[in-house]
């Protein structure tokens, strides 16, 4: 198993916990980009769809955006999809609201400029769940199966690639940050909530963060006509593309945890919004980022975003 060097910023925010070995398990096919790309984008969109997973916000060639923005980028092609299985969620999501962390997910594909290969993958099933803290035993098997059809088709679409796993040590103690907002009892929920999206969004704009997403659980359930108990279930995906453009260049593997899925909910017959998100430092520990800078990029966003949020209580 790889080792991680962790540096004095950040050995006493991480801590032993159960994990999977493998953040992320990655399929590769080696070619020019141009050869390769219809290919990874095909993978994402056809592919998952065909196998009952919806995309909701495709972002295609970020990388032209770094290097408008930046005037350079060391990445030939990167490729976020964000994208759920309405149906696996709505039933995992009846005990497991946290399992919003990861709904949507990012499946994703990327190319260095100096390298050959196209890369296709997503985060590893087992790691997610440990994440948001999911650990009943039929529930993790469950999930970690719906993904194996899906991985499959990756494998036949890339042709015969290469395969590699990401693997690290541990998790941080309390890899997922969380929040309560009381609704008032003379408020209409729909319209407080409508407020307080409204104050989120021009808040996390204001500090240069991209709402680079938003799903609506309820609303894809209603259509799909699943029973559930939410009065509110939304997930925003948040992206901080100055903070992206720094990660990404150097260590792409990074880009398999954005956008951040932020959820919100809202229980039938409760007057109290839950949201979550997993932190950034886990990113940091799954992806084994020790570099000094980043570590204080990593944890000093997580701060910001904590900070956010409790100022959206003011």
């Amino acid at each position: 198993m790889k080792r991680i060097v962790i540096s004095a910023i950040t050995a006493a925010a991480l801590a032993t916990s159960t994990f999977a070995a493998t953040s992320m398990t990655l399929y590769g096919v080696k070619g020019p980009m141009k050869a390769n790309e219809h290919k990874a984008v095909k993978v994402l969109i056809e592919e998952a769809t065909k196998l009952g997973f919806e995309l909701s916000d495709p972002h295609e060639r970020i990388n032209d955006g770094y290097k408008t923005k930046y005037g350079s980028t060391q990445l030939d092609t990167l490729n976020f999809m964000s994208i759920t299985n309405d149906k696996m969620i709505n039933k995992i999501a009846a005990k497991y609201p946290q399992i919003g962390g990861f709904s949507p997910f990012n499946m994703y594909s990327y190319k260095m400029l100096n390298e050959d290969t196209t890369w296709v993958g997503h985060l590893d099933a087992n790691m997610m769940l440990d994440i948001v803290g999911i650990n009943d035993k039929a529930t993790r098997a469950e999930f970690v199966k719906h993904f194996e059809p899906l991985d499959a088709a990756i494998k036949k679409t890339m042709g015969k690639g290469t395969e590699r796993k990401v693997s690290f040590d541990k998790l941080p103690a309390e890899p997922l940050m969380t929040f309560t907002y009381q609704i008032p009892a003379d408020a209409d929920i729909a319209d407080w909530v409508e407020e307080w999206q409204e104050k989120y969004e021009e808040l996390f704009e204001e500090r240069k963060y991209i709402i680079a997403g938003f799903k609506n659980m309820v609303e894809a359930w209603d259509d799909l006509e699943l029973d559930h108990h939410y009065e509110q279930f939304f997930v925003y995906s948040l992206c901080h593309f100055g903070f992206s453009n720094a990660i990404f260049n150097d260590v792409p593997e990074a880009g398999a945890f954005a956008p951040c899925s932020m959820y919100c909910y809202v229980d039938k017959d409760s007057r109290t919004m839950h949201v979550g998100m997993p932190k950034l430092e886990a990113w940091m520990a799954a992806t084994n980022i020790t570099d000094k800078a980043k570590v204080k990029m990593i944890l000093d966003l997580d701060k910001e975003i904590i900070q956010t949020m409790h100022d959206l209580k003011d």
